[in-house]
C-alpha cells in the first residue's frame, strides 16, 4: 500500500509498504477513506517531535471503514464507518478513566498514531485500543464532515470545555488556522458576551470575516489596545493561545485580564519563557495541552444536529498519490489553503 513516510529530518517520502495487521485483540485495521494534513505532520517533519520515530506512516487525522477487528473489539464492527481518534488509550489506567487520555500509561498512549506507530496518510491503518480509539459516524454525517472530530476539532472542544467559558466572557483566540477555527466553533457553542480572534494573515482574516461575522477580529499590532476597548474588565475573561510563536505566547498574557484563564492549545517549536516579575499580580491561571480527546461521540452528535460545520475548511483535495504536491501547498501557504482532504489514491 502506500504510505506517507518520515525517512528523517527534513524528509517525507511516499513510499510501498505492507498492509498492517492485527498485533492485538484489541486493535482494528481501518481502510483510509479520507485523512488530512495537520501543521504537528510539519512540526514532525521538521524534527520539533523528538518522540517521533524515523521510518513511521505519518498522518493522525482520519475517517475510514472497518476492515477487521480484534477478538476484544466490541465497540465497532467490520464495515462501520469510523472518525479516528488523535490519541491512543487503553481507557484503564488512572489518567484514562479521569478523562486524562492524553496522559494514558499504556507504552501506546498518548499520541501515538502518525508519531510512534504507523499512522494514516495511507491506505489503510491499524488502530490500538480500538473500543476507545474509533468512534461510528452517523449515517447522516459525511466524510468530509467528520474528518477533523479525532485531532482538531477535538483539540478545539477540549479547550473550550476546561476554558470554563460563561455567557459574560469576551473570549479571544489567538491564531485563525484550522485548529484555531475549531476553537472557534466550540468557543460560540458556549455563547460568550463576544468573541475576539487575532489573525496576521489576510486570507484568515478575510475566511473569518466571511463565515462568522458576528466575531470581532484584530491584528497582533493592535491586539492588546482592542482587546481592552472591547472587554469589560482590561482585558479578555478567557485567552486561547493557537498560534505557535514566542510573540503570541506572550500576547495572551498580556491580553488576558486579571485572573482570567489562559489556555495554551499551540505546539511550540521552542521553550517559552513565563516572565513572572512582568506578570507579577495578574494572577493568572494557566492551561496548557496536549488534547484529551475523548469527546468525539458528542462531537459527531453536534455535527449530526448541525450545530458545528467545519468542512468550510476543506479548501483543496487530493489522492495520497499525490500527497506530496499537497504538502507543498499546506506548508508554504499557497493558493489560500486552510485544510487539504486526503482521498484514496488513484489507479498507480
Amino acid at each position: 500500500m502506500l504510505s506517507l513516510t518520515y525517512v528523517n529530518q527534513g524528509n517525507f517520502q511516499l513510499l510501498e509498504k505492507e498492509k498492517p495487521t492485527l498485533q492485538s485483540p484489541r486493535d482494528a485495521i481501518v481502510r483510509v477513506t479520507m485523512s488530512s494534513i495537520c501543521t504537528s505532520d510539519l512540526h514532525i517533519k521538521h524534527g520539533s517531535v523528538p518522540r517521533a520515530v524515523p521510518g513511521i506512516t505519518v498522518g493522525h487525522e482520519m475517517v475510514g471503514v472497518v476492515e477487521q477487528v480484534g477478538s476484544q473489539v466490541t465497540t465497532v464492527g467490520v464495515g462501520d464507518r469510523v472518525a479516528v481518534n488523535v490519541e491512543t488509550f487503553c481507557g484503564d489506567c488512572f489518567f484514562c478513566k479521569h478523562g486524562f487520555v492524553n496522559n494514558c500509561t499504556d507504552p501506546n498512549g498518548g499520541w501515538a498514531l502518525g508519531c510512534r506507530i504507523d499512522g494514516g496518510q495511507a491506505e489503510f491503518v491499524r488502530v490500538p485500543f480500538a473500543d476507545q480509539g474509533l468512534t461510528k459516524i452517523p449515517q447522516t454525517v459525511s466524510d468530509r464532515q467528520a474528518l477533523f472530530v479525532g485531532d482538531i476539532l477535538a483539540t478545539g472542544f477540549w479547550a473550550a470545555r476546561i476554558s470554563e467559558i460563561t455567557s459574560d466572557d469576551t473570549v479571544l483566540i489567538i491564531g485563525a488556522g484550522p485548529t484555531g477555527i475549531c476553537a472557534l466553533l466550540c468557543v460560540m457553542l458556549k455563547k460568550p458576551k463576544r468573541v475576539i480572534v487575532c489573525e496576521k494573515d489576510p486570507a484568515r482574516i478575510a475566511f473569518i470575516k466571511e463565515h462568522y461575522p458576528d466575531v470581532l477580529v484584530t491584528e497582533p499590532e493592535t491586539c492588546v489596545s482592542f482587546v481592552q476597548n472591547h472587554s469589560d474588565h482590561g482585558g479578555a475573561d478567557v485567552v486561547m493561545e493557537v498560534a505557535g510563536a514566542k510573540s503570541t505566547f506572550r500576547l495572551a498574557w498580556e491580553c488576558a485580564r486579571p485572573n482570567a484563564i489562559v489556555t495554551v492549545v499551540a505546539l511550540y517549536d521552542e521553550a517559552q519563557n513565563l516572565p513572572l516579575p512582568e506578570m507579577y499580580g495578574k494572577n493568572l491561571t494557566f492551561k496548557t495541552g496536549g488534547v484529551d480527546g475523548c469527546d468525539c461521540k458528542e462531537i459527531l452528535s453536534l455535527i449530526e444536529q448541525g450545530k458545528i460545520d467545519t468542512t468550510p475548511l476543506i479548501t483543496h483535495s487530493f489522492p495520497l498519490n499525490e500527497i506530496e504536491e499537497a504538502y507543498q501547498i499546506f506548508e508554504n501557504h499557497l493558493d489560500g489553503v486552510i485544510k487539504i482532504a486526503i482521498t484514496p489514491p488513484e489507479e498507480h
